[in-house]
């Protein structure tokens, strides 16, 4: 059983910063890429970021220069530090993992359960 837990959302105010944490634990070979996503109200889910395991990461446009993607393989962790944020950044943030559960075991995707930000003006 694979777990992605996610930390670090909560209120700010525009051009604020927060970061989000996420680790991963449970039966873990490799893990291929982490990244975020996130979901305003009445919207699609949108990608946020996502970083390889060969640390090439990717932004969506509305976030570039703005927040940046960290991984620590080691600990199996993922951050977002978000900068200058915008009342537009104000989602549930949900942290993803495509990953390798066991040796001979088929790529799997995993969510984390979301974390709420919302950026007030």
């Amino acid at each position: 059983q694979v777990q992605l837990v996610e930390s670090g959302g909560g209120l700010q105010q525009a051009g604020g910063s927060l970061n989000l944490s996420c680790a991963a634990s449970g039966r873990i070979f490799k893990i291929n890429a982490m990244g975020w996503y996130r979901q305003a109200p009445g919207l699609q889910r949108e990608l946020v970021a996502v970083i390889t395991d060969g640390g090439s990461a990717t932004y969506a446009d509305s976030v570039k220069g703005r927040f940046t993607i960290s991984a620590n393989n080691d600990k199996n962790t993922t951050h977002l530090q978000m900068n200058s944020l915008k009342p537009e950044d104000t989602a549930v943030y949900y942290c993803w993992a495509i990953l390798v559960p066991g040796w001979g075991t088929s790529t799997l995707r995993y969510w984390g359960q979301g974390t709420q930000v919302t950026v007030s003006s």
